[in-house]
């Protein structure tokens, strides 16, 4: 590997993934990642600029935020990229009402969409809602459309809570594109399109930018494929195997956010 110095040469803009690398989520509201909160607060204060850039679909971003600021976060709404807005905007450009397989309390967020007579499927991270009914539903929607289409709010495998490791939207994602013969649309990392949206509000070209994540494939491989570039930290979901994916690697590895900033600021922008 390079050293940090020519990797993390020209940064001026930072994305940062958040469960998992702030705040690992859970009852209560979860808790911070440690030197997570004073990280983001140096980062902000750097002049480099920052942007929240999540695949969280089972809140929303304002029950997230919310959270996040109780546990101590300088974060705002406006600075938060996410599944569900995107999801929002294609499904009006494109005329698509949807059956929603969705959380509870992201449900809000798809107030203004007509949900009647669907002619496609949104899938997000139901959580407790992924039951055999709620997925067959979903399942004969799409089978009986002559056209299917499925937008899922990510892929993600799993994720990590408090409590452990969760089965995150992808399998189930998985199993209606199986069963249906279909292909979902991904809505959210590793989407190009999400990237190239969060680079735009973020304000700064993808070879100016760096995404700081815990998912190997959804974090780091999805900004690489974007022109970024991309650490991964050994918190969250992070598992030792990720250093030797066979397919994704990393720009650089820390143990922790607080480590990722404590070398942006050595080094970025130089």
């Amino acid at each position: 590997m390079a050293a940090w110095g020519e990797r993390l040469a020209g940064v001026r803009g930072v994305l940062l993934d958040i469960s998992g690398v702030l705040y690992d989520s859970g009852e209560g509201g979860g808790r911070p990642i440690a030197g997570s909160v004073e990280a983001v607060a140096r980062l902000k204060r750097s002049g480099l600029r920052v942007r929240f850039c999540t695949n969280e679909s089972q809140k929303s971003r304002g029950r997230l935020v919310g959270e996040l600021r109780r546990l101590g976060f300088d974060v705002s709404e406006a600075e938060v990229t996410a599944p569900p807005p995107a999801a929002c905007r294609l499904l009006q450009e494109r005329g698509l009402r949807p059956h929603l397989l969705v959380h509870d309390e992201v449900r809000s967020e798809f107030d203004q969409i007509d949900t009647s007579n669907p002619n496609c499927v949104v899938i997000a991270d139901a959580g407790e809602h992924f039951s055999y009914r709620n997925m067959n539903r979903a399942f004969q929607v799409l089978m009986g459309l002559a056209d299917p289409v499925l937008i899922s709010l990510g892929k993600g495998r799993y994720y990590k809570e408090t409590s452990g490791l969760m089965l995150d939207v992808g399998g189930y994602m998985k199993a209606l594109e199986y069963a249906c013969g279909v292909e979902a649309e991904v809505v959210g990392k590793p989407s190009p399109e999400f990237f190239r949206s969060a680079l735009r509000e973020l304000g700064v070209e993808a070879h100016q930018a760096v995404m700081i994540g815990d998912d190997i494939v959804g974090d780091v491989g999805g900004a690489q494929r974007c022109g970024m570039r991309a650490l991964q930290v050994r918190t969250g979901k992070f598992r030792p195997s990720d250093e030797h994916h066979p397919e994704v690697k990393a720009d650089g590895y820390v143990d922790n956010l607080a480590e990722a900033v404590d070398l942006l600021l050595l080094h970025a922008d130089k």
